[in-house]
Formats: C-alpha cells, structure tokens, sequence
C-alpha cells in the first residue's frame, strides 16, 4: 500500500504544478491583451479613422513593420511630440513610405 500512496501523492503534486502553470498562463495572457488594450486606445486617440485603417491593412501585409510603426507613433505621443496633434492618413503615408520596405520590379529577359 505504500507505493499507492507515493503514486497518488506524486500525483497530487503534478496536479498542483499544472494549476499553478496554467494561472500563470492565463495571468500572462490577461497582462498581454492589458497591454494590447492599451496600445489600440492610444493608437484611436493619436490616428485619425482613415490612418487607423491604413495601418490595420498594412497589419496584414507586414505585421512586423506594422507594430514597429505603432510602437514608434506610441512613443511620440507619450513623449509629448506630437502635442495635441492627429496623425491623419497623408502623414502616416508618408511615415511609412519611409519605413515600408520597397517592392522590387522583376524584370525578366529572354535570349
């Protein structure tokens, strides 16, 4: 009988360690969509409708230079530059043609 006890015991514990794991995950998880909440109310009050758009559209096409954008726009507004003024879709164009990566033509000859 003492090795059904160790056995229920260990599994007890294992039991334990993997409550822990997932309250840990979830907490992590709330923080993160905390965050992202964040972010979207900063990104409506700086980004006017069209350029929220714009930006949500180059979401899909470059996620990676779309949060670089954000969080660079982010920071301007909490570092008080950009002052009470909106970003509107001309100037975020112009801010991403700079940061976008440009498309390369392909040309292809025949001999």
């Amino acid at each position: 009988m003492g090795d059904d006890e160790e056995l229920e015991e260990l599994r007890r514990r294992k039991l334990q360690e993997l409550a822990a794991q997932q309250e840990q995950q979830s907490e992590a998880r709330e923080r993160q969509a905390a965050l992202e909440s964040q972010r979207q109310a900063i990104l409506r009050g700086i980004l006017t409708p069209e350029a929220r758009e714009r930006l949500g559209r180059l979401r899909t096409a470059y996620p990676q230079v779309a949060s670089s954008v954000e969080s660079q726009l982010i920071m301007l507004a909490q570092s008080g530059r950009l002052g009470n003024q909106r970003i509107d879709d001309e100037t975020l164009r112009q801010i991403l043609e700079k940061v976008v990566p440009q498309r390369r033509e392909i040309k292809i000859q025949r001999r």
